[in-house]
């Protein structure tokens, strides 16, 4: 039989002090949570408020690089991109900067920038 007051009996004893936790553990845990769920909104919100940064229509009013001579067909360089174009006025040289005036399809019109 086993004595109460033995060695390997102690082994199992639990004491209470180990489950405590520091109040300033839970207030610090809390005040981060709230920091990042306060941040989560506010960029939700900001993002939900952004005018949409794709399609065709962004290009209007855009700067671009004419890549070949537009006479009045040819093509021109946008973000990475090259795109067929159609002049409005004139000829453009290649290498010009143009000004995007409407968008036709995969067709850019496009006008000389002042």
């Amino acid at each position: 039989m086993i004595e109460p007051n033995s060695d390997w009996l102690r082994i199992f004893q639990i004491n209470p002090d180990w489950f405590r936790i520091s109040p300033w553990t839970v207030i610090i845990t809390i005040i981060i949570l709230v920091a990042f769920i306060a941040m989560a909104v506010y960029y939700s919100i900001r993002a939900h408020r952004r005018k949409v940064g794709a399609g065709k229509e962004e290009l209007i009013g855009r700067t671009a690089e004419a890549s070949t001579a537009i006479e009045p067909r040819g093509t021109v360089f946008i973000e990475g991109e090259r795109w067929a174009a159609i002049s409005n006025e004139g000829r453009i040289e290649a290498g010009e900067e143009v000004i995007i005036t409407k968008v036709e399809g995969l067709k850019l019109h496009v006008a000389k920038k002042k």
